[in-house]
């Protein structure tokens, strides 16, 4: 009888399939269990914060396309039902998911579709004193 040198000899290569898949499926099993914790800390979170990082981030999306006025937090708000908007002529081209940047100081409204990535409407605000 032959004697084995390796144990890689000894394993018929059916089973280094089998132990590398399990390795891979353990490896993507650990990737996603990563990632929903970290959603799952973000949920979680002081809704302040979750909010501003949102805001942040559409505005840097639209300063990129737009000059933003600075210095200002504009106010966030998203189209749900643009059946509401109709006979509103800043929201005549508005779709479900729009954003709309308000900034009050500025006098300004930016209307933006981010499933596009473009500026769909820009009007002066005509608040009260």
């Amino acid at each position: 009888m032959e004697k084995i040198d390796t144990v890689a000899e000894a394993t018929p290569p059916r089973t280094k399939k089998l132990i590398f898949g399990l390795g891979a499926l353990v490896l993507v099993a650990l990737i996603a269990l990563g990632y929903l914790f970290y959603e799952y800390r973000m949920l979680t979170q002081d809704p302040n914060l979750v909010n501003q990082r949102k805001i942040d981030e559409v505005v840097a999306k639209v300063d990129k396309l737009i000059g933003l006025p600075q210095g200002e937090i504009p106010t966030l708000a998203t189209v749900s039902d643009t059946t509401e908007l109709v006979g509103q002529p800043f929201f005549a081209n508005a779709q479900t998911g729009d954003q709309v940047l308000l900034y009050t100081n500025a006098r300004k409204a930016y209307l933006y579709s981010p499933s596009k990535n473009v500026i769909v409407e820009v009007a002066s605000l005509n608040i009260g004193p």
